[in-house]
């Protein structure tokens, strides 16, 4: 056995252990920079650990480095930690004990397979080439946590030979892993579109300068901004997430305010959805005699872009790593975001997609109140971090 293979093997006797924690974590799940007793519980268990614990860029979140005890490359593990603002509907045992907060989108799991990587490093440090740093990137869900972690110098004094990280999803079943190499998922803006006009009484206004129709009439022609975008088969989506106005029944109000996303896959098709977008606002505006204001970047992440390179390692390694499992290349990129894309863009790197769906097919989608996952995937995904990690940092 190579060393790869020999550390994936151990991730095997650490399973309990991570599944304990994801479970504390699911219990407990904290929203974008405010992942306190998230930090806390993972800089208490990488102290235990030994790991150095460097310095973190952010309020929360942590970052921890390993050096092996043979000569190589550094190599960035990330996992992200935040959850949603969504009320858990389950009956699980360690179902979200916070009141609409929840882990929607399965970033508990992601912090429970770094932390049994670490462990299983620890174990093994003389053994290994290279150096590890281990980062726990907060507000994923705002996709803002990675510029934020880069701007306040994460990357600084250190030449990364790769990044790899990893996404459980529902919709796979636990053994298959699924990447590609080049463009892999959709970049993604926030859009915020405000209504605004006098306001009045309800009998008196049905339509003219009514903020809530004419926010809903956007809301309804969205998909219209993104029609005919997309790459390799795969759309460009643009979808509404969030209407707010109003304060009586009888009153139109003077504001209302859609949010969204716009996913893209090049800055071509950016470009064109904000145009499509603005003459959008132009024509809801004068329909309803309202004024409308469209703001496109109160977040932003680009398309999560996977090293040709890199990605044909990790994946030959995840064939030797996962006897019986199924590790896809992916014919197209997926229209979901994850701003994993800074780090990558910076540095060659392979970000992956881990099977979590219950052979039930009662997994839920992500970012729903029934999401879950397969526990069985924390191993999956742990024995492909681990054992990609060693041999990236190998060289060989």
């Amino acid at each position: 056995m190579t060393l790869s293979e020999i550390v994936a093997a151990q991730i095997d006797g650490r399973t309990d252990d991570m599944i304990d924690i994801r479970r504390v974590l699911h219990a407990r799940p904290e929203l974008s920079f405010e992942e306190v007793e998230t930090t806390a519980l993972i800089r208490d268990q990488l102290r235990t650990l030994g790991l150095h614990e460097e310095t973190c860029p952010t309020p929360t979140g942590a970052v921890f480095s390993l050096d092996g005890g043979r000569q190589g490359g550094t190599v960035i593990l990330r996992a992200d930690i935040d959850g949603l603002p969504i009320r858990e509907a389950s009956d699980l045992s360690f179902a979200s004990h916070v009141d609409n907060q929840m882990h929607a989108c399965g970033h508990d799991a992601h912090t429970a397979m770094l932390l049994g990587v670490a462990s299983v490093f620890a174990e093994r440090a003389e053994d290994l080439p290279g150096r590890y740093l281990f980062v726990f990137q907060p507000a994923e869900e705002k996709l803002s946590g990675a510029q934020a972690m880069v701007d306040g110098g994460l990357l600084e004094g250190i030449d990364p030979v790769a990044v790899v990280g990893c996404h459980v999803v529902s919709f796979l079943p636990v053994g298959v892993v699924r990447s590609r190499p080049g463009l892999f998922q959709a970049g993604a803006r926030g859009l915020r579109v405000t209504a605004r006009s006098a306001g009045g009484h309800g009998a008196l206004q049905p339509r003219q300068g009514n903020v809530i129709l004419a926010v809903s009439r956007f809301a309804d022609r969205l998909e219209s901004v993104v029609a005919d975008l997309g790459s390799d088969g795969t759309p460009c989506v643009c979808s509404p997430g969030m209407i707010t106005a109003g304060s009586a029944p009888n009153v139109v109000p003077t504001r209302a305010v859609l949010e969204g996303t716009l996913r893209f896959f090049d800055q071509e098709q950016l470009l064109e959805a904000s145009r499509r977008i603005d003459a959008l606002a132009a024509e809801v505006a004068e329909a309803f005699n309202v004024e409308v204001d469209v703001e496109e970047d109160f977040f932003s992440t680009g398309p999560v872009r996977n090293d040709a390179g890199v990605t044909g390692r990790v994946l030959d390694v995840a064939r030797r790593v996962l006897p019986g499992g199924q590790v896809l290349e992916a014919p197209s990129p997926a229209p979901v975001s994850d701003d994993v894309s800074v780090l990558l863009d910076r540095v060659p790197g392979c970000f992956l997609m881990v099977g979590a769906g219950f052979p039930d097919g009662s997994s839920g989608p992500h970012h729903s109140p029934t999401f879950s996952v397969d526990e069985g995937a924390l191993t999956v995904g742990a024995r492909v971090l681990s054992a990609a990690a060693v041999e990236l940092a190998s060289g060989s």
